[in-house]
Order: C-alpha cells, then structure tokens, then sequence
C-alpha cells in the first residue's frame, strides 16, 4: 500500500450504520488508496466478495473483499470512489503506521456515531458521507 500521496488519497473514520454492521464495532478506520499503486504481493486469489447498494448510506455499490480463508475484511470499493480501493486500517501489519501515515485526518456520518463514543482527537468531523473522491483524485 502506498503510504503517500498520489497514491494515498486519504484516511478516516466512518460511523455510518453500514460500516458498523460489517465491522461489528461502532466505526470503521479507513484509508483510500489508488488501484493503481494498490498490489497484491500474495492472497488475492483467495479473495471473496460481496457487493450491496441496500444498505450504503449514499447509494452506490460497495464490493467488500474478504479473506476465504479467515473472514477478515480487507478492504471495500465503491462505485462512488472509481479508480479507487478502501483498505482498513487495522489490516496493516505495521502498527507504527496506524499512528503516523495512516491516522485518520476526517471522521464521517458523525451523525450516526453512538452518544457514548466523543470524536477522534484532532480529526475533523463531517456529518454525512466522506468526499468527492474524484475531487481528490
């Protein structure tokens, strides 16, 4: 993964309804890359997706890729983001880079994010979806 810009596009959060069901946890932490600088070193061929537009807040498509052989989600693409995949973050191996490169800068759907839960330090808080990704590409 690239871990900056062209080929990192951003990080965030997301607290939509959609992102909390499939995580089973109250947000997701993300981070966008370009398909282009994205490789697969091992793994992809075990890959197993899932697409819906039924339960994504701003109605496009998300394809969710998930590892065959353990579950894990390893990241999601949008018809909304084109060019681009949706990594998470936790699936990176390095946990130096959780904290530096990949800290999320935005955190989405605050709307929906549970009461008991207070926004990410020193990120900045959007009410709905996350960017025009084709803005930022």
């Amino acid at each position: 993964m690239p871990t900056e810009k062209p080929g990192l596009v951003d990080t965030f959060i997301c607290n939509c309804t959609d992102c909390r069901k499939i995580t089973a946890s109250m947000f997701a932490s993300n981070f966008v890359v370009k398909d282009s600088e994205m490789k697969h070193t091992r793994g992809q061929d075990k890959l197993k997706q899932y697409a819906t537009r039924k339960t994504i807040a701003t109605g496009n498509q998300m394809t969710n890729f998930f590892c065959g052989e353990c579950g894990t989600l390893m990241y999601r693409v949008s018809t909304g983001y084109p060019g681009c995949s949706i990594p998470r973050i936790g699936t990176i191996d390095d946990f130096s880079l959780h904290e530096t490169k990949f800290k999320p800068r935005i955190e989405t759907f605050t709307k929906d994010r549970v009461a008991w839960l207070t926004g990410a330090e020193g990120v900045e808080q959007i009410e709905g979806g996350f960017f025009n990704a084709k803005e930022k590409l």
